[in-house]
């Protein structure tokens, strides 16, 4: 149901695949989303643990709540993740652009989905979280998440000739942080740069918000969806701040 809307926005609050069923299709001109990882465990028991004990450091107070759908196994991940990209690409009009988050464990599976859904893999985005992320002994710092993007069929460069970077370092401020795992608003900021102007922007996992935020400051319209009522009111304060 929407939650929320005005002119340069819409907010629904419930389960993407039940809310993309009712966007018309070809009617967006961006998928910019971070779903759930269904990572952040390496034993397949400690999926089930809170997500707050998977993906905060210990010590850390936070006080955003955990969310739900981060328990799905490899082959889960993939059949769940098929169904959400393909309706994505239904509502998005020919030559839009997907941009989807994940980690080094579900790069690969992430990866396949995308490309069983239809849309045509145009690479992956680094986001380099700076050293500032937590260190593991013996180990290399796991220092950078991926941005998997990808088209609605063949895209036209020259209807929106920019060239922004495909490794972007910036870390996330505590002070920043509305979500348990949410990204820093400059990295957002710097990924809206390959829509083209006045756009449609769909985040089907809106989390805190930051997506809608980047695309209203980049004068592009907005359509959120988010399960959880608590990040739903918080992305609805921070919509209307920004309009």
């Amino acid at each position: 149901m929407i939650v929320a809307s005005s002119a340069a926005y819409a907010m629904h609050e419930g389960d993407a695949l039940r809310l993309l069923c009712d966007i018309d299709s070809a009617s967006v001109d961006a998928v910019i989303t971070d779903p759930p990882y269904c990572s952040g465990a390496m034993r397949m028991a400690d999926r089930f643990k809170p997500t707050k004990r998977k993906y905060i450091n210990n010590g850390t107070k936070h006080v955003a709540p955990d969310f739900d759908c981060d328990f799905r196994d490899h082959r889960g991940f993939l059949a769940w993740s098929s169904q959400w990209l393909s309706e994505c690409r239904r509502v998005t009009r020919p030559g839009g652009v997907l941009l989807v988050f994940t980690d080094w464990r579900m790069l690969p599976t992430l990866t396949d989905a995308v490309q069983s859904a239809g849309w045509v893999w145009q690479g992956i985005v680094v986001w380099d979280k700076t050293p500032a992320c937590r260190p593991q002994l013996g180990r290399f710092r796991s220092q950078a998440e991926f941005i998997v993007w990808a088209s609605c069929g063949l895209m036209n460069p020259k209807a929106h000739p920019v060239t922004p970077v495909g490794v972007f370092a910036t870390g996330t401020a505590p002070r920043e942080k509305r979500h348990q795992v949410g990204k820093p608003l400059a990295l957002m900021e710097h990924l809206v740069k390959i829509v083209p102007p006045a756009s449609t922007v769909l985040d089907p996992f809106a989390g805190s918000g930051t997506t809608g935020v980047a695309a209203l400051r980049a004068g592009h319209r907005f359509i959120g969806m988010e399960l959880s009522p608590w990040y739903c009111d918080v992305t609805k304060q921070r919509l209307a701040d920004n309009t």
